[in-house]
């Protein structure tokens, strides 16, 4: 493997284990900390810390799945597309530094929520968000990683798109 190869590894493999480090620390403080079903306000009714035991995906899809199911659609496919990520960002030539940013972004969120559903059998959410109308489920840091690293890959994109009419216009 080139040298360059090597970097792109350790900064992804930096990326994903600092995701998974900071989405387990925080789960592992709210199980110690939040009983089930406390609200903790942060900021008013803006920002709120509460814990639940997700044992779906996101906003609970496939909850309901017998456990064969949820071992197949909630682990086994979620890991093999995440070792499909990561071997993708690396063995690809052109892929950009931010495309490596924020594919490793959505690997560490992934695998955050992954360990949680091999060791617990759910995942713990913990913050909502509400503004006006707009408010989302409960959420954890690992999901945010993943929302981060898309907005990465959709902001890269944008660019790209920018960068090809402005050459197509002159």
């Amino acid at each position: 493997m080139k040298l360059k190869q090597w970097v792109k590894v350790l900064v992804a493999l930096g990326i994903i284990f600092t995701n998974v480090g900071c989405d387990q620390i925080t789960k592992e403080t709210v199980r110690k900390e939040i009983s089930s079903e406390e609200a903790i306000s942060v900021i008013d009714e803006h920002f709120v810390l509460t814990k639940v035991e997700n044992t779906g995906a996101a906003m609970s899809m496939g909850e309901n799945l017998p456990p064969f199911g949820k071992t197949i659609f909630l682990q086994f496919l979620p890991f093999v597309l995440l070792v499909l990520m990561f071997f993708y960002s690396i063995r690809k030539k052109q892929t950009s530094r931010i495309n490596l940013v924020a594919i490793s972004f959505i690997i560490g969120g992934g695998i955050g929520n992954l360990y949680d559903r091999v060791l617990y059998q759910s995942v713990t959410d913990f913050m909502y968000l509400e503004w006006g109308s707009f408010h989302t489920g409960i959420f954890n840091m690992a999901d945010v990683s993943v929302v981060v690293g898309v907005l990465l890959l959709v902001f890269n994109l944008a660019l790209l798109e920018i960068q090809r009419l402005r050459l197509k216009s002159s």
